[in-house]
């Protein structure tokens, strides 16, 4: 079996994280305000507008890891560093995210049974969202057809 290129890992990469962050988004929607307050159509746009950004960030966080470690032969080489690094880009982006969209720019609002961290007061469900979500999907992509095992 031949080894994965790049540009295929991308793509099954983006293909997996658009997937998982729409049953994501669709799951935590009942935290947010939204889903008492908007229609049917305000709810699902939002949905599918959360997970276009999710896509965008999970695409940029990965991008920006495989520059940061010169991972040119990512996912033959340095896969558990760019993992890492990813996920920690996503992280630290969210947490921006959240604040600026929730007590700055009140852009959306949770309700009261969402869990929050305390002092900055991001919602919990976010966060576990990049901790989780790219994990699941870096072990997906590695475990497709065509994929060497080295790490």
């Amino acid at each position: 079996m031949t080894a994965v290129t790049a540009w295929q890992a991308l793509l099954r990469y983006v293909i997996a994280s658009g997937v998982l962050n729409l049953i994501w988004e669709i799951a935590q929607m009942p935290l947010y305000t939204l889903w008492l307050t908007g229609s049917f159509p305000e709810i699902s746009y939002a949905i599918l507008h959360c997970t276009a950004g999710d896509i965008l960030i999970a695409s940029l966080s990965l991008t920006g890891a495989r520059v940061i470690l010169r991972a040119r032969n990512w996912p033959r080489d340095r896969s558990v560093s760019v993992a890492v690094v990813t996920i920690a880009l996503a992280l630290v982006y969210t947490v921006f995210s959240e604040w600026w969209n929730v007590e700055v720019r009140q852009a959306w609002a949770y309700r009261d049974i969402m869990p929050r961290l305390p002092g900055i007061g991001t919602g919990l469900s976010p966060l576990l969202q990049w901790l989780g979500l790219p994990l699941l999907v870096f072990w997906i992509v590695a475990r497709l057809p065509g994929r060497s095992s080295s790490r």
